[in-house]
């Protein structure tokens, strides 16, 4: 794995302008199961696919809430990205205390960027090993952003991280045009196909490994332009979910082909 001693630690560049830390980083979340983040006008959604370490433990969570108007899905090194999501949730919490309102979620995506870039630049530290995506709502309507190891962060209008995640962003490029205007439960419906997608063929989404966080604004009624708290929904609560999906799907929906392997288990 060394390469000409350029790759002992995260703050040497190589003579190609690389820092080949970063990149093995990167591999870690590539290594993690897939997570698919989407965005419409009044709502995003986060769909995850879990893994279990062994038959005798449970899943491991791939979404969580931060706040009220704020969620992340995660993909890589789990004990990385709980240190994140501490930090994340310290933020909003003080947001709150200090400003009487809720974190603006640029601000706090940026804050992570920050963090992380900093491992790049200080001797003895590594990169956090994990990717994220972070869906929110502020005062403009709902947001998708990606976070890598390396601390760059952006604005996405779908995307789909982890192992065997080319599949899914590959559905995801071919049904953008259909996300802008989709409905609450389109979105979900299109995002749990997009993780199907990246499955192998003898695997199915059930209940178990399976988590969907939602979150938006309401687009009618007298709450009209209100926030909806994130949901999320795990266990049983999924089950109506991927049902609906599947109906949706026997009714027309093309199946695509599937390729590649397994990847490691790194969710842990």
């Amino acid at each position: 794995m060394f390469r000409n001693n350029y790759d002992n630690d995260a703050v040497t560049f190589s003579p190609q302008g690389r820092i080949f830390q970063v990149e093995y980083a990167q591999e870690a979340v590539k290594q993690g199961s897939v997570v698919v983040g989407l965005v419409s006008k009044t709502h995003a959604v986060l769909v995850a696919l879990k893994r279990n370490a062994e038959e005798l433990s449970s899943y491991q969570k791939k979404v969580i809430g931060v706040d009220d108007h704020l969620g992340v899905a995660i993909a890589g090194l789990a004990s990385d990205a709980r240190v994140l999501l501490n930090f994340m949730k310290q933020q909003a919490l003080a947001s709150k205390m200090t400003y009487g309102r809720p974190i603006p979620l640029e601000r706090v995506v940026n804050q992570i960027g920050d963090r992380a870039q900093t491992n790049t630049q200080q001797y003895g530290k590594r990169p956090y090993g994990v990717g994220l995506l972070v869906a929110g709502v502020d005062e403009t309507g709902p947001h998708l952003f990606e976070f890598v190891p390396s601390g760059m962060t952006q604005e996405m209008l779908a995307c789909a991280i982890g192992g065997r995640s080319q599949m899914a962003r590959t559905y995801l490029e071919r049904h953008l045009d259909e996300f802008e205007n989709a409905t609450r439960d389109e979105l979900i419906k299109h995002g749990l196909r997009a993780l199907k997608e990246s499955m192998s063929q003898d695997k199915e989404l059930t209940v178990e490994n399976t988590s969907v966080g939602v979150i938006g604004t309401v687009a009618e009624g007298k709450r009209k332009g209100k926030v909806e708290s994130f949901k999320l929904y795990d266990g049983p609560e999924v089950a109506p979910l991927l049902e609906a999906s599947a109906e949706s799907a026997d009714s027309g929906e093309p199946a695509t082909a599937e390729a590649g392997g397994e990847s490691m288990d790194v969710d842990s």
